[in-house]
Order: C-alpha cells, then sequence, then structure tokens
C-alpha cells in the first residue's frame, strides 16, 4: 500500500455507484478498502460490457484498490464477522437506509460498542430528521427532487429530462469522501470517532441552488430564483461550418478580445448590451445567439486556432470516440492500459490529482466477488477451521462458489 492514507482501514458496505465511488478514491489515496458485498455480489457487477458476467465496465471502474470478502449479513455468522472487521477499522461506509443497518443489527449504537473511535458514515436518501427519512432513493429521484430536469425545461428542453449521467451519486460520493477525510482529520486531532449522515436530496439541494436560489436567496425575496445566464436557451456549444465549438466569451477583455479577432472592435462601443456583465447577463440569451450566427460562418479548426490566439476560452466539443483521442488527455497519460489478472488489458482513467508527495495510484486490481474472503477472515483471526465453515454454511464466499 502508497499514498496519503495509507495505513488507513475502510469497512466498505456500499453498493452500486454513490458510496463506491468514494471509496475506490479512498483505495487510490492508500486506504485497505474491504468491500463486503452480499452473496449475490454488487448489482452493478452486471451492468456494461464484460468479458465475465460479473465484472461489468462501470464495476471495474468502481471498485479498484478494494479487497472483496463475501458476507450474509442476515446471518448470525455475517454479523459476527463484520463486527469483528469493524474493531480494526477506522471506517464504516454504508449506503442503506439506516433502519436497514437497524434491521441487521448494525446500528451505529452496535458498532459503537465494539469500536468507540470509528467514523460511521452513511449515504442515503434523506435526512433522518423530516418526513422522508425512510423513504427509497435513486439518482433519478434525487436529480427530479432537486429541480435538475426543470432546470433542463427552462433552458430549453422540450421536456423534463434527468441529466446523462449519474450526477447524483457522484455528487453525494465527492460529498462524502470529503466528509471522511474531515472526520479522520477530526479524530487525529481529539481522539473522537463519530456518526455522520449524508443525504441525498439535502447535498444534491444545495448544489443546484449555489447557482440558481437567485433573488429568493433574501427574505423578502429580490426577484425569481434562477441564474439567467445558465438558463439561457441558447447557452449550448456552437455550431460551426463543419461541428461545433464550446466557447465561453465572459468577461470585458475576452469580449474585447473576441471582437478585434474577428475584425469588428468597434461593436462593444457601440453596442451598449455589452457594456459590462451584468448588463450582459440580462440580455444573455439573445447576445448567445447572435454570436451563434457569427461561429456558424467558419470551420472549427480555424475557430480554435483564433480563439486560442486571443486567449478566448475555448475546447473542442468531444464525443464518446473522440475523448480517447484528445491530445491533452494523451500528452497527460489520462488513460492508462493495464492487464488485469482476469479480465486480460483494460483501459482505465489515471487519478486526476497531481500530488508532489505521496502521489495516490491505483492499489489493487478490481476483484472478483468474494477474493479476498479467505484473506481477509485470517487477519479478523479467523482459523482455517472456521473460514471452511463459513464457507461450508455460505456465510463468506470465494470465486466460483455459488449462492
Amino acid at each position: 500500500m502508497s499514498g496519503p492514507l495509507k495505513g488507513v482501514r475502510v469497512v466498505d458496505l456500499t453498493t452500486v455507484l454513490m458510496g463506491p465511488y468514494a471509496t475506490v478514491m479512498l483505495g487510490d489515496m492508500g486506504a485497505d478498502v474491504i468491500k463486503i458485498e452480499p452473496p449475490q455480489g454488487d448489482l452493478i457487477r452486471g451492468i456494461g460490457p464484460g468479458r465475465h458476467a460479473d465484472m461489468g465496465s462501470i464495476f471495474l471502474h468502481a471498485n479498484r484498490s478494494k479487497r472483496s470478502i463475501v458476507l450474509d449479513l442476515k446471518k448470525p455468522a455475517g454479523r459476527a464477522a463484520l463486527l469483528r472487521l469493524a474493531r480494526s477499522a477506522d471506517v464504516l461506509f454504508y449506503n442503506v437506509r439506516p433502519q436497514a443497518m437497524e434491521r441487521l443489527g448494525l446500528s451505529y449504537d452496535e458498532v459503537r460498542k465494539v469500536n468507540p473511535n470509528i467514523i460511521y458514515a452513511g449515504v442515503f436518501g434523506y435526512g433522518q430528521d423530516g418526513p422522508y427519512a425512510a423513504r427509497p432513493a435513486y439518482d433519478d429521484l434525487i436529480q427530479g427532487a432537486s429541480c435538475l430536469p426543470t432546470l433542463y425545461k427552462l433552458a430549453g428542453g422540450h421536456e423534463p429530462r434527468y441529466v446523462p449521467l449519474t450526477m447524483a451519486d457522484r455528487v453525494v460520493g465527492i460529498t462524502a469522501l470529503s466528509n471522511i477525510l474531515a472526520a479522520l482529520y477530526h479524530r487525529q486531532r481529539t481522539g473522537e470517532g463519530q456518526r455522520i449522515d449524508i443525504p441525498m436530496f439535502e447535498t444534491m439541494t444545495q448544489f443546484v441552488l449555489g447557482d440558481h436560489m437567485g433573488g429568493k436567496s433574501f427574505e423578502p425575496p429580490l426577484g425569481d430564483a434562477g441564474y439567467a445566464r445558465l438558463l439561457a436557451p441558447a447557452r449550448r456549444p456552437y455550431r460551426t461550418s463543419d461541428g461545433y465549438i464550446c466557447v465561453l466569451i465572459y468577461n470585458d477583455k475576452q469580449w474585447r478580445s473576441f471582437f478585434n479577432a474577428i475584425g469588428q472592435p468597434e461593436k462593444l462601443d457601440q453596442d451598449p448590451r455589452f457594456s459590462d456583465l451584468a448588463v450582459r447577463t440580462r440580455h444573455i440569451n439573445e447576445l448567445y445567439n447572435e454570436i451563434a450566427e457569427i461561429f456558424a460562418g467558419r470551420p472549427t479548426e480555424e475557430w480554435l486556432r483564433l480563439l486560442l490566439d486571443a486567449d478566448i476560452p475555448s475546447m473542442p466539443m468531444h464525443d464518446l470516440d473522440s475523448i480517447f483521442d484528445d491530445p491533452h488527455l494523451t500528452a497527460t497519460e489520462f488513460f492508462r492500459l493495464s492487464v488485469h489478472p482476469t479480465e486480460g488489458v483494460l483501459r482505465s482513467m489515471r487519478f486526476p490529482a497531481t500530488w508532489s508527495q505521496s502521489q495516490p495510484e491505483p492499489t489493487r486490481p478490481t476483484p472478483r466477488l468474494g477474493e479476498h474472503s479467505r484473506e481477509v477472515l485470517r487477519e479478523a483471526g479467523y482459523s482455517d477451521a472456521e473460514i471452511a465453515r463459513m464457507l461450508s454454511e455460505k456465510v463468506t464466499l470465494e470465486p466460483g462458489d455459488t449462492v
């Protein structure tokens, strides 16, 4: 193990994406992440293409740098094994409803009996002091409840729709990561463990309304909610004569540079709608539409060269094929090929941040279901005979075992 979290042990009860997205980063940072899976395995194992049915593409990217152990937590021996693992853990992380953890006998009060200093962190749908506390939640539901489909419609969409990625899961996963790291720092200073609830609804509502609270930031309101520039229907990649380009002309200097570059230096001074940021924001949709007509007159590569020379922020609009040939990502070796012990050659994405010391890196290949069951149980003090009995009773499994 290497990285800034070397020596930190995480008992990871999370499945699908929200929790695993956080714990894959903990693992890349050097933590010993022990992924506890039910006998059927993490549901996400079967989603996406894969060389084996339980090693799909999404699972591969969200579960490297972890060890997998199967425990049937509905059986007394499985719960006992989990609590034994929790004794030496720094973090226990879960993403089912707290009511389910209580039914399993794994509430915070039960877990801290065996480890008073543990960080007990949960990600789930809703804060536990409101009427939604016991409701189930998924990414789509939370996107809808936190206004994302409404924003899409306000910005010119024909109908409300969800963002086509698991945005809520990933935003809440990153939020959980930051909370866990802060809790570990707090414990280092004070010796105190604690329970942390990270609810999806509240987290995403804060995330969305940070941009769109608008006039409702004040009481009484000074206007409607919503940030006009982000909601402008014309805020989209500009069509060029042969494709699309992404451009953001934002401050006064950039607007002046743009009009100078296209041979219309007088435009900024003659048209009062361009006078400053506040005025531009009031007229943003019509200004975007006018600029769109200008971009339609030249090819993409010509625009990219012109905008680069004028120091105006711009990027090509990639698709799901061209992104792999981006020259910057190629130069930084963002996409890397590696050989997985069972899945062959894989293309993965490197840890995006660069550290001058203790650089986070993947520490283990993505595990097969139960690949480390025997290893982790031995570390917890189980004898070979006890492990054999647990295997025979299906409390735990190894690769190839059937439920």
